[in-house]
């Protein structure tokens, strides 16, 4: 268990830190090499219907969670949570005691070693071994020989015939088996930070905010309208500096949710295939979800699906902006009262809760595709937003982000130490004596 609690911790931490000091490359990312890749697939697979949209939807976020299954597989990450941890339960439930490392290879070795001579014990001629009463220990798969935990083979000083060899096999097991653990484990860290890496978008984020923020500063309201469809979709042509700045404001709240915490959440519940899984159904959201003509149809599926992965990550976003804010007050009071009101049933929450947290109102007109719509206000007793609330916004932004990390790194631990209980309590082998008591 403290393996697999250290593998998650310890890459999500690592995943963290370098989106922290690099961000996103330029170029040959993996979400925008998935992305060309669901496009290609679309072209090719697209009809006005919702049941070949939701078949394109499982044939993308399935393979980008078998991807996920595969790489976890490979460093041994499925392993360590599988196989050694119910060969733990055993030994516990066979001795009472903690297995120690190169347990199941020793136990192995043991039944090998049993075996293997069990004919040279057998052989005429062999003396006091082939003597009455002593079957228990010529006899393959005695308990004596083949079953872990017995203390007469286990443990040093025995006396028994075999307890050299079964010595020597223990210590070189143990010291086999605490090399591969060490490589597998550095392995399975790295491919979980990697991963966390790939699917966490909060530098990027708080990057393109910031430059939006800049061109309003400078008063350059054109240079600010070409950099926006970097953070959002909306039309940038009719919004004033105050709109854009509302804009910023908002996506920044909305993909905090997305980009950073409820990547961490899946991370936390499902490991590298539900992180990938997660930002797999979040990209074909923003690629088909939306309410085009082309894509009403087709996309319906996606955006489905991306409400019902959204939604933990969502609240807990929330929350932690209300923690982290300056007004939690506000904060609760808007999401209470507003969130209900936005159209999309997780940006609502998350929005409302920025909106109180930060002391501004958000919400209002805004066009999509040449497609107006009309939002009710969130956290209509605030002011409007102005541009020095970019960096405001930033600023809780990377709390959160902090915040969800130690959240989910504590939800990784306890998912663990319940994983490692039930593995525990692993049924007693049948037929499993005392120490010693070979029938």
């Amino acid at each position: 268990m403290k393996r697999t609690v250290g593998v998650q911790a310890g890459g999500a931490v690592a995943g963290f830190a370098a989106d922290a000091l690099l961000g996103d490359p330029r170029r040959g990312h993996p979400v925008a090499a998935f992305g060309r890749a669901a496009g290609a697939l679309e072209r090719r697979m697209w009809r006005d219907d919702r049941g070949v949209g939701a078949l394109y939807v499982a044939l993308c976020a399935g393979g980008a969670i078998a991807v996920g299954r595969a790489a976890s597989t490979a460093a041994g990450i499925t392993a360590a949570d599988g196989g050694p941890r119910r060969a733990e339960g055993a030994w516990r439930a066979a001795t009472g005691e903690d297995p120690a490392p190169g347990t199941e290879f020793v136990a192995r070795g043991i039944r090998a070693f049993a075996k293997r001579g069990a004919g040279a014990l057998t052989k005429p001629g062999a003396g006091p071994l082939t003597k009455p009463g002593t079957d228990a220990l010529a006899r393959p798969g005695t308990d004596a020989l083949a079953r872990p935990g017995t203390d007469a083979l286990a443990r040093p000083g025995t006396g028994t015939l075999a307890s050299r060899g079964i010595r020597a096999l223990a210590k070189r097991g143990v010291r086999k088996r605490a090399r591969a653990a060490g490589c597998s484990q550095v392995s399975a860290v790295a491919v979980t930070a990697a991963a966390t890496w790939a699917v966490l978008g909060g530098t990027s984020l708080t990057r393109e905010a910031r430059a939006v923020a800049a061109a309003l500063e400078a008063g350059d309201l054109e240079l600010a309208r070409e950099r926006l469809p970097a953070l959002c979709g909306r039309d940038p042509l009719g919004l004033d500096a105050r709109g854009v700045a509302r804009a910023v404001v908002e996506s920044v709240a909305e993909n905090t949710s997305d980009a950073v915490v409820g990547a961490l959440v899946w991370g936390a519940l499902a490991g590298v295939p539900g992180m990938l899984g997660f930002r797999a159904v979040n990209t074909l959201d923003a690629m088909v979800g939306h309410r085009s003509p082309r894509h009403r149809r087709f996309g319906w599926a996606a955006a489905r699906l991306d409400d019902a992965a959204g939604w933990p990550g969502a609240r807990l976003t929330a929350v932690l902006a209300a923690v982290a804010g300056p007004d939690p007050c506000g904060a609760l009071r808007a999401w209470r009262s507003d969130a209900h009101r936005h159209p999309s049933p997780n940006a609502g929450p998350v929005e409302a809760s920025f909106a109180g947290a930060l002391g501004v109102r958000l919400g209002g007109t805004l066009s999509y595709g040449g497609r107006v719509e009309h939002r009710p206000a969130l956290n209509g007793p605030g002011r409007q937003v102005r541009t020095a609330d970019i960096e405001r916004a930033v600023r809780l932004s990377r709390r959160v982000g902090v915040l969800a990390l130690a959240v989910c790194c504590a939800v990784g631990a306890a998912r663990g130490a319940v994983r490692g209980a039930v593995g525990g309590t692993t049924r007693r082998p049948r037929g499993a004596g005392s120490a010693g008591g070979a029938r």
